[in-house]
């Protein structure tokens, strides 16, 4: 069973290495950042908002869409990841959560 996808959870596994595989290969995305939303005056209070950001290769850039990862601790997670930069070195993509606290 999955654990929780919490900004606790992820931050507690920055810098570790996520599994993607893909129909041709499997690819490697490093968690590199969690960044939490703080909620302003007129927003609904009891929401989880947070974003992760990952790093992956430089040479095989992901489009935007649903991708399943493998962690070795976290399992199995189903993300909607969207590429927001890249250079010679990295490709980043970020994926934002956003949804109510039990």
């Amino acid at each position: 069973m999955p654990m929780d996808l919490t900004e606790q959870e992820f931050s507690r596994h920055l810098n570790s290495t996520f599994q993607l595989n893909l129909e041709d290969h499997t690819m490697e995305l490093k968690l590199v950042e969690v960044n939490a939303y703080m909620p302003g005056k007129n927003e609904q209070a009891g929401m989880e908002r947070f974003s992760v950001y990952f790093n992956g290769p430089p040479d095989h850039r992901l489009p935007q869409g649903l991708y399943h990862l493998e962690h070795a601790d976290m399992g199995g997670v189903d993300l909607f990841l969207v590429p927001i930069a890249g250079d010679e070195n990295k490709s980043r993509y970020e994926a934002v959560f956003n949804y109510f606290k039990d």
